[in-house]
């Protein structure tokens, strides 16, 4: 059972989200073991390259259950993100939020702070939320994680229709020990490795230690993202919610689904169940079915991801609905790095289709899965002769951003000056084949004729 509400017209208001929460705390918290009265509650919560009214339910969660709790702490879902940054606090503790600036062409982004993602400055978290702390996940720090079971590798054969069969270590943040109750708070949207985001995805890999979030990622390019994106039963879900069996803290899941910066539906209750309605209002509000691929497509991410690593989503969402030999040109001239985290490894393997490495497994084995999984995605379908040793993707991918034009042809991903292009060009061309997308990023553009593409 859970408690919600979603529409596809109709946005819910501040009133009703507090009625829902109101309505949840007294189905599944008050007088029951999960009651947070003097608990310690810890919120999971995405980082800044989710769209969702985090700063809104960071007041609506303390007003209904902060004065509760001995502890209402947040730790960040960051998967292999950054860490955010943390602005000075009252007890002297400064990180300075980061600032990249690209000299060369005057493009300065700056990193959303934790102060920015839950609309709060440190000096009035420490007046108004006094028993409120916010952690970022740091998923590469041994000490900083806890092994809470393995999934047995017949069992994971299983999961993934024999896809792979290894054991699975799972590993989550440590911090989860020291709380009472658990809550995941988070929108679903349509993803390329899992088919939905959000529900126990907040956990794997958003919490996560390095072993199943290099299972989860490689399972996912095995199937591909063409195949997977806007789908709710994968494989990667399967295992996602089988590792979520093997936590030992109470569960509660916030799923919200957003259009735009929209709040549509909140479903509270167990992860699966409200993961899974919030996945079907999410199909109906995020993906858009077109009648006929594009041959090209101008799709610009929105400024929220800061390298090319977030920023791919602009080719996830818009390759189902891309004509064999089309193209996609990422316009985001406010990206100057491949990824923050995982660059130097990216540079040493490039931008493969999946059958480049699955046919020369031995030089890619050492790999981590989730630099594979990334690269196959990012390069799209397509097919590779191990004799020839030519590699034939199904659709050609150009950067049009500042990463500069050397680095792009290295890592085998095309080039384009972003100076020349000019997105209003673009626009209102869909009758020729073209298709101008700004924002790119959440929502998932799908061909019909691709639909059953294999």
């Amino acid at each position: 059972m859970i408690v919600g509400k979603g529409s596809t017209t109709a946005t819910l208001t501040q009133e009703e989200i507090q009625e829902l929460l109101t309505r949840a705390d007294e189905e599944f918290l008050a007088g029951t073991r999960l009651d947070p009265n003097n608990k310690r509650v810890l919120v999971i919560i995405p980082d800044g390259t989710r769209t969702a009214p985090i700063p809104l339910m960071f007041r609506l969660l303390y007003e209904q259950l902060g004065r509760r709790t001995a502890e209402l702490d947040y730790l960040i879902a960051l998967g292999t993100h950054p860490p955010m940054a943390q602005e000075a606090n009252d007890q002297g503790t400064t990180i300075q939020a980061a600032q990249r600036v690209n000299d060369e062409e005057g493009i300065s982004i700056k990193t959303p702070s934790i102060e920015h993602l839950i609309g709060v400055s440190a000096s009035e978290q420490a007046k108004r939320y006094p028993n409120v702390r916010i952690f970022n996940h740091d998923w590469h720090n041994p000490q900083a994680l806890q092994t809470i079971g393995v999934i047995p590798r017949q069992e994971a054969s299983e999961l993934t229709d024999g896809l792979l069969a290894d054991d699975v270590p799972v590993a989550l943040n440590r911090l989860i020990f020291d709380y009472d109750l658990l809550l995941i708070c988070g929108p679903v949207f349509p993803h390329e490795v899992a088919g939905f985001s959000g529900g126990a995805k907040y956990l794997f890999p958003g919490i996560a230690g390095p072993d199943i979030i290099n299972f989860t990622h490689w399972l996912g390019a095995l199937v591909t993202s063409m195949h997977t994106i806007g789908i709710k039963n994968t494989p990667v879900r399967r295992v996602i919610s089988q590792a979520a069996t093997l936590v030992p803290r109470p569960l509660l899941c916030l799923a919200m689904v957003m259009q735009g910066h929209d709040l549509h539906g909140l479903y509270i209750g167990p992860h699966n169940e409200a993961w899974s309605e919030a996945a079907d209002l999410s199909a109906q509000l995020n993906i858009i079915y077109v009648d006929r691929p594009f041959q090209r497509v101008l799709s610009a991410p929105a400024e929220m991801y800061d390298d090319l690593w977030t920023a791919a989503k602009a080719m996830y969402k818009t390759e189902p609905a891309i004509a064999d030999g089309g193209e996609v040109i990422i316009y985001a001239p406010h990206i100057s790095e491949v990824s923050y985290t995982h660059g130097k490894l990216l540079d040493e393997v490039g931008y493969h289709v999946r059958d480049y490495f699955l046919k020369q497994w031995p030089r890619f084995q050492h790999v981590p899965g989730s630099i594979l999984a990334h690269s196959t995605h990012v390069k799209g379908m397509g097919t590779y002769n191990e004799i020839s040793g030519i590699e034939t993707p199904r659709i050609t991918v150009t950067l049009a951003t500042s990463i500069p034009e050397e680095r792009c042809r290295r890592i085998n991903l095309g080039y384009a000056d972003y100076r020349t292009i000019h997105p209003k060009k673009w626009a209102g061309r869909e009758q020729e084949g073209i298709l101008y997308v700004p924002h790119a990023g959440e929502v998932l553009y799908r061909a019909a004729d691709l639909r059953e593409r294999r």
